[in-house]
């Protein structure tokens, strides 16, 4: 059965706010604001993250539909953070960086960064993923996701003070 992707204007809108909004908070705290950086990632949210996140959660929700209640549970969850890994994370550094004009600071030391913060972060995105494929539908998984990637955008950008 060949399902249809998933881009809806909910989605598209959800991004862009959620996505830039937790980008913003984190710029603010680290004095690092602009308005070139805010207008990337609206268009990313909008674009790459509504299209990419909801169709990756679709496609989760198929490959563990035979699977018992258990297997399943645990597969959604992991499946779910296996996606947002290291290089997940490396790229949303990259992005950050790129759009705000610090291209020098794109080395390997930023990968070093997105490991640590993916590594420190298992236990709360454990739970969290857990919550968000198991007890949220799919429909609304997106918006839950991306308000937990909001949060946990602002730790990405202090991860660089903290790691």
């Amino acid at each position: 059965m060949k399902s249809r992707l998933q881009y809806t204007t909910y989605n598209i809108v959800r991004g862009a706010v959620i996505y830039s909004a937790g980008d913003t908070i984190a710029a603010l705290l680290l004095n690092e604001f602009s308005w070139f950086r805010l207008l990337g990632m609206i268009i990313i949210g909008a674009t790459l993250y509504a299209f990419e996140i909801p169709n990756y959660f679709a496609w989760i929700d198929r490959k563990t539909k035979g699977l018992s209640s258990y297997k399943r549970t645990l597969a959604k969850t992991g499946l779910a953070i296996a996606y947002f890994n290291p290089i997940w994370i490396l790229r949303h550094l990259v992005f950050i960086k790129l759009l705000s004009n610090d291209l020098n600071l794109i080395d390997i030391g930023l990968f070093r960064i997105a490991l640590w913060s993916f590594l420190a972060n298992i236990p709360i995105s454990f739970v969290a993923n857990y919550v968000i494929q198991n007890k949220v539908y799919l429909n609304w998984r997106f918006l839950a996701s991306a308000i937990f990637s909001a949060l946990m955008a602002i730790y990405y950008a202090l991860s660089e003070t903290i790691f």
